[in-house]
């Protein structure tokens, strides 16, 4: 069936680490390094993350996110004996003024021409509680109708009550839902056992053998008119 509504995941859909800015942190622990090397080596700690997810785990534990943050920082050069301190510092900075930042060239475009064709969209984050805030000062936040934040709701992905609350302040029924996200386990799974529809946005192609996968969200557009055009 075809979605009348898509929601999105926010962290590494709409809204990515921002790899200057990581640079820039990096630079100031004495690293020689720029935002190409960083941005690279930020697409390999992803790698780790999903390989973790691909061995059993959901992808959002505290102990996934130490490794992501260690092969970004050995990826970028940061030397074994500055890792701590870059991470006290990563995590200040994020404290302070959030890292996710960067949005992918086209996402507004893709953004505009869903609208234009008609259907509604929101957002389903687990995040905490600077997610309209971010995705605001982005560019993003009049895309959607909505964003569900988990912090504000008290109930994390993949809890099928966050998705849910999503299709209850659409109005619509949850099999009327598309949701995109990017892991597995929490975004695909939780959607699906919700009763959405789901896509996963999968640019390293790990998981094409176990659910509908697009590699980029400009994808997305074709994937949404195959699913209007069987309809039809």
């Amino acid at each position: 069936m075809t979605p009348r509504a898509i929601l999105f995941d926010a962290g590494n859909t709409l809204v990515y680490a921002d790899p200057g800015r990581l640079a820039e942190i990096f630079r100031s622990e004495g690293v020689v390094t720029d935002n190409e090397s960083v941005a690279v080596a930020e697409l390999e700690a992803r790698r780790t993350l999903h390989e973790a997810i691909r061995t059993g785990h959901v992808g959002t534990e505290p102990e996934v996110w130490r490794e992501y943050f260690r092969a970004l920082f050995r990826h970028s050069g940061v030397p074994p004996e500055r890792m701590g301190a870059a991470g006290r510092k990563v995590r200040e900075v994020h404290h302070l003024d959030h890292l996710w930042t960067r949005v992918a060239p086209g996402t507004e475009g893709v953004l505009a021409g869903l609208l234009d064709v008609g259907f509604r969209l929101a957002v389903i984050s687990n995040a905490d509680g600077r997610m309209a805030q971010l995705l605001d000062r982005c560019g993003l936040l009049g895309f959607f109708e909505f964003v569900v934040d988990s912090q504000d709701l008290g109930v994390e992905k993949p809890d099928p009550k966050i998705f849910e609350e999503g299709s209850r302040r659409l109005g619509l029924p949850l099999a009327d839902c598309l949701y995109v996200g990017d892991l597995y386990p929490v975004d695909y799974v939780g959607a699906t056992s919700a009763g959405m529809s789901a896509v996963l946005l999968d640019p390293l192609g790990l998981h094409g053998h176990r659910a509908p996968t697009i590699s980029s969200l400009e994808d997305l557009v074709d994937y949404v008119s195959v699913a209007q055009a069987d309809e039809a």
